[in-house]
């Protein structure tokens, strides 16, 4: 994909993979918005971007607050009459043994690893399929575990690694979901594991010593984002930048759908995919 003119988001870009990856867009020709919770540590991200000669704009919002995260979508429809690529990169890891919640009283790493990426989305679908053909990419991790839509919030026995992992398999999920339901709309969507315990202050935190560098996992994420060769193709989960399979309960429609409507409960709103397609 030729990135000249294009605008692409890519959430929790201040640190980590997600820097590498907004100054990688930036230095291809992309003009990039720049997401961050941290508006001195966005703004230095901003001052590479446009050091290297690129475009590049900072947006601040705190994504475990869905009131935030509608503000950050407000925020991109002022900036931007289009939207080429979104890439839901924020995120928290498995640290910590003490169970979180969000501004909203949902379990932290549910919120803003999945439910965060859920809602804003949604709310830039409309932004995305009029700058058509636009791609959505969905940072997720190999580390899965199936979700108990019997305790999703996890208030009993808490753990936080099970905590991150139905997390990221919630993304790979609702990736195939929103897959199928953008048949026709030239939007894809994708997911990806970008790398194994890259040098981040995410792995860092957990107490694992890095085993990839953060530009190992910032290829993968690019080439998901931006390659020729996955022109049209939809509702796939890569590990690296080799397609792969995901836990069985991605593939489980049913578990899907239940997802969905406890999701679209949680934001407090209607799809407006489903909207528009039974209208």
């Amino acid at each position: 994909m030729e990135l000249k003119d294009k605008t692409v988001l890519i959430t929790g870009s201040t640190d980590g993979v997600g820097r590498v990856v907004a100054q990688r867009l930036g230095a291809d020709g992309a003009r990039v918005l720049v997401h961050g919770r941290d508006a001195t540590r966005g703004k230095a991200t901003v001052a590479e971007i446009e050091a290297a000669g690129g475009k590049a704009e900072l947006l601040v919002a705190d994504l475990s607050s869905l009131a935030e995260v509608r503000r950050l979508a407000e925020a991109v429809r002022a900036r931007t009459g289009r939207l080429d690529i979104l890439i839901n990169n924020a995120g928290i890891g498995t640290a910590g043994t003490k169970r979180q919640v969000s501004a909203d009283g949902y379990e932290l790493r549910f919120a803003v690893n999945y439910l965060a990426g859920f809602l804003l989305t949604s709310e830039l679908l409309p932004l995305l399929k009029a700058s058509a053909p636009a791609r959505i990419v969905n940072v997720a991790s190999a580390g899965q575990q199936a979700i108990d839509f019997d305790d999703v919030m996890l208030t009993r026995n808490y753990d936080g690694v099970r905590a991150y992992c139905q997390s990221k398999l919630a993304q790979i999920m609702f990736t195939i979901d929103l897959a199928q339901e953008l048949k026709g709309a030239n939007v894809t969507v994708n997911s990806l594991h970008p790398a194994s315990y890259m040098n981040t202050t995410m792995v860092r935190q957990a107490g694992i010593t890095p085993s990839n560098s953060v530009e190992t996992g910032a290829d993968a994420i690019l080439s998901v984002a931006t390659s020729p060769a996955l022109e049209g193709r939809s509702g796939l989960y890569f590990d690296g930048r080799n397609e792969s399979r995901a836990n069985a309960q991605a593939y489980d429609a049913k578990a899907r759908q239940q997802l969905r409507t406890l999701s679209l409960d949680l934001v407090g709103r209607p799809s407006p995919i489903s909207k528009e397609r039974h209208s």
